[in-house]
């Protein structure tokens, strides 16, 4: 039996990451993160704070896992612009007392990372390309994968992109989710056509996560969406699937918005390696947003 921990198990990838382990029997899961359980699966939980050197070693020696999946981080990249000392702390620090936790119990560390550590001149990007971070998000987490590649650690590494879901608790909105309720109460909303994505529905990412721990793979591997949109053909693909009135959505480009950190032009991944060698599968956007509909509705009865 495989032992795994999750960090970050109440944010959202954590969730789905839980969802997709329950019910494993030849798994035993540990999800750990700070204050209370907010999923709701039966699955045991121990509270961790990534960012203390002495919780993170206690609670991975005493849980001994094969395989530490960290999902934790500070991702709201403006939130990292105005508060770098505790974007330090989550991105970079935690990762030092993971690596040194997993030194110390031989677990293998299954890292997240993402597509703000380029610059977007030259995207979509395959594993090998040159990094070249615009923000001190993207600064952040670079740092922490050059952590986990210098380590003598069996590691890997999953690399996503504006990652959209719904959590159980419905605590925090998406593309989708904003798009829909804003055009039901008839709002006019401005969404932007010059940043270029490939968005990537939680749960797609959580299996891309099983796949390369189940399987015991090293390396980098892009998991992202299969579509390269733009957050204006999000919006208006949205509009159009709930049938609400997409003239409400008006074009704009990014210099419409004032905002603290850089985002990089055109990113998006190319997904090719983590197809042929893990098996991965993602949804189509519009698949995506017809499993957020059904999640929408479940949660309504």
């Amino acid at each position: 039996m495989k032992r795994v921990l999750i960090t970050g198990a109440n944010g959202l990838l954590g969730q789905k990451l839980i969802a997709l382990y329950n019910g494993k029997s030849d798994y035993e899961v540990l999800g750990t993160g700070i204050g209370e359980k907010r999923y709701p699966e039966p699955v045991a939980f121990a509270t961790m704070d990534i960012t203390h050197r002495n919780d993170v070693l206690k609670v991975v020696t005493d849980f001994n896992p094969d395989w530490i999946i960290n999902t934790a981080a500070m991702t709201n990249v403006d939130q990292c612009e105005t508060e770098k000392e505790a974007c330090v702390n989550l991105n970079i620090s935690a990762v030092t007392h993971l690596i040194e936790a997993c030194e110390a119990s031989r677990a293998k560390l299954l890292h997240l990372s993402t597509d703000f550590i380029f610059d977007g001149n030259d995207g979509p990007y395959h594993e090998e390309a040159v990094a070249n971070p615009l923000s001190y998000y993207g600064h952040s987490k670079l740092a922490a994968e050059q952590l986990v590649l210098a380590s003598s650690i069996h590691w890997a590494m999953a690399r996503t992109v504006l990652v959209y879901g719904i959590a159980h608790d419905m605590s925090r909105s998406n593309i989708i989710l904003w798009v829909k309720s804003s055009l039901e109460q008839g709002k006019t909303i401005k969404v932007v056509n010059d940043q270029w994505r490939t968005p990537t529905l939680a749960e797609d990412l959580a299996m891309g996560c099983f796949l390369i721990a189940d399987q015991d793979t090293k390396g980098i591997f892009n998991i992202a969406g299969k579509d390269f949109l733009n957050p204006y053909q999000m919006a208006t693909a949205t509009a159009d699937y709930f049938n609400l009135n997409s003239s409400l959505i008006e074009e704009v480009d990014g210099t419409q918005f004032t905002q603290p950190a850089k985002r990089p032009p055109r990113t998006g991944f190319i997904i090719e390696k983590a197809v042929k060698e893990l098996g991965y599968a993602p949804h189509s956007f519009i698949e995506g947003i017809a499993l957020l509909d059904q999640q929408i509705k479940a949660k309504a009865i």
